[in-house]
């Protein structure tokens, strides 16, 4: 980060925790923000904007599978759970919900882009699956509920997600069908293969996908799927660096196009895709903002505990920014510029 940006962000969490920016002008200005990306990438047109793909797609044919992977954890998930149910879901479903006809609740929606994943997923009874990038635990304890015969591996990065998730497990007693590996998935040997690998939300942190998906190849049985959930923009790919929420929240990160996988199909092919307005989105960080708000003190006091009390007030504040600003992006132009992709591979 630039000494210039560092002096910039300084003001901008000052000035967001002493409350002295409305949520009109945040918006406004995130608005802003993602008006000036959709400029900054496609600038040169179409030949430039295609030269510029092709190099960040040879990028993401080297080096290792995550970079920062530490930073994932600092930002997001070593966070205290308790933090995260304050503002997710009953089910904790730190991704996308689907906000469907007659859908106007933060659970329901929940449940129903589990039940769409599983579906697109071609999930039946009785499978293997893994649960790549797991988040809390909100696909894999679905797949548990649902699916009584499946058993299920899921892997994370974080080692508190894997005691919360254990602890929500053992309660429901699904200890026989669902197991929980602390990993870094650059070294992850699962070492055994799975009817079906579902990544909810997981690819955008990764840089090297042609390796990573050489690896699921080998962990998947002949006829397995692998269904990949990412938050994407309808055409333009580019990596994250260069923001507030970036560096903050999204270190090493990237924004896929709707169709970048295509460009990743050595070891598994893309079967079906499918396109997911970014209204769903937006719907689902505004569910998440409401409630934090409407739990702004214990939140506070959480954040105080975790990361001392000074910094409580700032992080709050950056989190109530990062939820606010990201429901703006997905939400601009009516859900058709960021959106959330699906996609189902098979092997070769």
């Amino acid at each position: 980060m630039s000494v210039l940006a560092r002096a910039r962000y300084g003001l901008l969490d000052r000035a967001l925790e002493r409350g002295l920016l409305p949520d009109s002008v945040l918006a406004a200005g995130a608005r802003a923000g993602a008006r000036t990306r959709l400029r900054k990438e496609q600038r040169g047109g179409v030949e430039q904007q295609e030269q510029r793909l092709g190099e960040l797609v040879e990028t993401m044919r080297s080096g290792p599978i995550a970079e920062s992977v530490a930073s994932a954890n600092e930002q997001h998930y070593e966070l205290p759970a308790e933090f995260f149910e304050l503002f997710l879901g009953p089910r904790l479903k730190y991704s996308c919900g689907w906000w469907g006809d007659g859908v106007a609740d933060l659970a329901v929606a929940e449940e129903a882009m589990l039940e769409l994943s599983c579906e697109r997923a071609g999930l039946e009874d009785g499978m293997s699956v893994l649960d790549l990038g797991c988040g809390w635990g909100s696909m894999s304890l679905w797949i548990c509920e649902r699916y009584p015969q499946a058993s299920v591996v899921a892997v994370s990065n974080s080692a508190s997600q894997r005691a919360w998730i254990e602890s929500v497990r053992d309660r429901r007693g699904f200890q026989d069908r669902l197991t929980v590996i602390t990993a870094d998935v650059n070294t992850l040997t699962p070492g055994r293969r799975f009817d079906r690998v579902v990544s909810i939300e997981m690819f955008e942190h990764m840089r090297n996908w042609e390796a990573l998906l050489a690896r699921i190849a080998g962990w998947l049985e002949p006829d397995g799927r692998l269904f990949v959930h990412v938050f994407s923009h309808r055409r333009l790919a580019y990596e994250f660096a260069g923001t507030w929420a970036a560096d903050r929240f999204f270190t090493a990160g990237r924004m896929p196009s709707h169709e970048l996988l295509l460009r990743f199909q050595r070891d598994l092919e893309v079967r079906a895709s499918w396109a997911v307005s970014g209204t769903h989105y937006a719907r689902t960080l505004s569910a998440w903002l409401e409630r934090l708000d409407a739990h702004a003190g214990r939140a506070r006091i959480v954040l105080g505990e975790a990361l001392g009390e000074s910094h409580a007030a700032r992080a709050l504040a950056g989190w109530r920014l990062f939820l606010l600003s990201t429901g703006q992006m997905w939400g601009l132009r009516d859900g058709q510029e960021w959106m959330v992709s699906h996609h189902l591979l098979a092997p070769r």
